[in-house]
C-alpha cells in the first residue's frame, strides 16, 4: 500500500509541474544589465572604453600583448587595487620611476589568477601606448590610470575582446545596456590646455601632429617636456602666437589650420622644413652599439620608435637612448639584454 501512495504521489507531482510549465512558460532571457561601472578593452584598436551607470564616460589609448595570446580575452572583474605596486620579477619597488607597472595596478581574474597575474596598470615607458609590446597585462599612460584608478571599485565588470564593433554594440552583444559615441577614441579637445608637465593621449596626438609640420619634439611618447616645450613655441612664432610654449584655444586653431601655411610666401617652418620619411629597412647583417652612427642606425630608431621603444630622436647616432631602447626591445622579446643590436636583434625587430 505504501509503495502504492508513493508511485500515485509521483505521478501527481509530474502532472503538476506539467500543467505549471503549460501556464507559466519557458523562462524568458535575463534582461540587459547596466552595472553601476564597466570597462570595455578592444584589441583590435588597443583602445579602452569607461562606462559610469550605462554612459560613456572616457576612452583611453591602451598597450597590449606582443602577440595576439598574451592578453587574455573574455569576462572578468577588478578584483584588486594597489597603488605603487612593486615590480618583484625586477626587484624594483613600487613608486621607483624604472617600474613598468606605473603607479597604479587594477588586478584582474584572468585565467585562474586572482589580481596578482594580469592588469590594467601604467607604466614606465609612454611611448609604448597604442602598440602590442606588453607580456599579457593592459599599459595605461600613468596619469590616465590614476583617474581610471580614482574612479572604479572592486569588482568592476571587464571585457577585453578583438573586434571591428563599436564599444555599445560589443557591450550590448555582452549583455549590458549602455549608451554615448564610442565609435573611436575623441580627438584632444580644444578646452584641454596642454603645458609643459602635462601628459597622456592629448600630448600624444600634439606631439604626432607638430612632428608631422616640421616642428621636432624628438618623440611622441605622451609627456610634455622640454623638446615639445620648444617645438610649440616655434610653432607659436612662425604662426604669429604669443611664444609661451602653453597649447590653448589658440594654438589649437592654428593647429587645426595647419598644413595650409598661414603665409603663403614663406614656409611653414622655414628653419626645419619637413623632411621625407627615413628608410626603415634595417641591414640585419650588421652590429649595431653605443657609439655607432649612420642610416642603418638611423633606421633602426625609427623601427623601434614605431614599436613604442622610444629612441628620443633619429638622429643616427646610437646613443644612450638607443641603447636603453634596445635593451627594452631584447628584454620584452627574451633576449640577452645587452644593448647591443646584432644581426639575431636586428632581425626580430626588421621582423615585427
Amino acid at each position: 500500500m505504501a509503495n502504492r501512495i508513493s508511485r500515485t504521489t509521483i505521478v501527481l507531482i509530474a502532472a503538476i509541474l506539467a500543467l505549471a510549465c503549460l501556464f507559466v512558460g519557458v523562462p524568458k532571457t535575463e534582461a540587459a544589465s547596466t552595472p553601476s561601472h564597466l570597462i570595455m578593452i578592444n584589441k583590435a584598436t588597443n583602445k579602452l572604453a569607461y562606462y559610469q551607470n550605462g554612459s560613456l564616460v572616457r576612452t583611453f589609448s591602451v598597450a597590449t600583448g606582443r602577440t595576439q595570446s598574451l592578453t587574455p580575452e573574455g569576462h572578468f572583474k577588478v578584483v584588486n587595487k594597489i597603488v605603487n605596486r612593486p615590480y618583484y620579477k625586477g626587484n624594483i619597488p613600487g613608486g621607483d620611476p624604472r617600474n613598468p607597472l606605473g603607479n597604479r595596478w587594477l588586478g584582474l581574474n584572468a585565467r585562474g589568477t586572482y589580481g596578482t597575474t594580469y592588469a590594467i596598470h601604467g607604466n614606465n615607458n609612454p611611448a609604448s601606448i597604442g602598440k602590442y609590446v606588453s607580456s599579457g597585462c593592459v599599459r595605461m599612460y600613468d596619469e590616465e590610470v590614476e583617474w581610471l584608478f580614482s574612479k572604479v571599485t572592486v569588482g568592476t565588470p571587464v571585457v577585453i575582446t578583438t573586434s571591428s564593433k563599436s564599444f555599445n554594440d560589443i557591450a550590448a552583444a555582452n549583455g549590458y545596456n549602455v549608451s554615448g559615441n564610442s565609435g573611436s577614441a575623441p580627438a584632444p579637445s580644444t578646452g584641454t590646455v596642454l603645458k609643459k608637465g602635462s601628459k597622456g593621449n592629448a600630448v600624444k596626438e600634439l606631439q604626432q601632429k607638430l612632428t608631422s609640420l616640421g616642428y621636432n619634439t624628438k618623440g611622441t611618447d605622451g609627456v610634455f617636456g622640454a623638446n615639445t616645450d620648444s617645438a610649440v613655441r616655434k610653432f607659436q612664432k612662425d604662426h604669429g602666437l604669443t611664444a609661451d610654449g602653453i597649447v590653448g584655444p589658440s594654438t589649437y586653431k592654428a593647429l587645426g589650420s595647419s598644413g595650409t601655411n598661414p603665409n603663403p610666401t614663406t614656409p611653414t617652418n622655414p628653419t626645419k622644413p619637413t623632411n621625407p620619411p627615413a628608410d626603415t629597412t634595417i641591414n640585419t647583417k650588421q652590429t649595431l652599439k653605443k657609439g655607432s652612427k649612420g642610416s642603418n642606425v638611423q633606421a633602426l630608431q625609427k623601427k623601434l620608435t614605431a614599436l613604442g621603444y622610444d629612441t628620443k630622436g633619429t638622429d643616427g647616432i646610437f646613443g644612450a637612448n638607443t641603447e636603453s631602447a634596445v635593451r627594452n626591445f631584447q628584454k620584452d622579446n627574451k633576449l640577452a639584454a645587452d644593448g647591443i643590436a646584432g644581426p639575431n636583434t636586428l632581425t626580430a625587430i626588421s621582423k615585427r
